[in-house]
């Protein structure tokens, strides 16, 4: 048998701004998955699902935002 001592170690997460963030918006009607692919800023995500919502009429989206986190050990 072995055994183990498991230390556990408190950590933080927190935004990591040097990575930036991504947004995306996705349709969600039925039958559909229309996406306006990942993009650096908001108005652009915005802007592929206005373009879509104007030609199908669909006006429920799904939006993502992804940032990157930086865990850090507490002292």
């Amino acid at each position: 048998m072995t055994r183990a001592a498991l230390r556990y170690v408190p950590h933080t997460i927190r935004h990591a701004p040097e990575g930036g963030v991504t947004y995306e918006a996705l349709c969600v009607a039925e039958g559909w998955g229309a996406e306006s692919g990942a993009h650096d800023e908001q108005a652009d995500a915005q802007d592929g699902a206005l373009r879509h919502a104007g030609r199908t009429g669909h006006d429920l989206f799904r939006r993502v935002f992804t940032d990157h986190a930086r865990f850090t050990r507490e002292t």
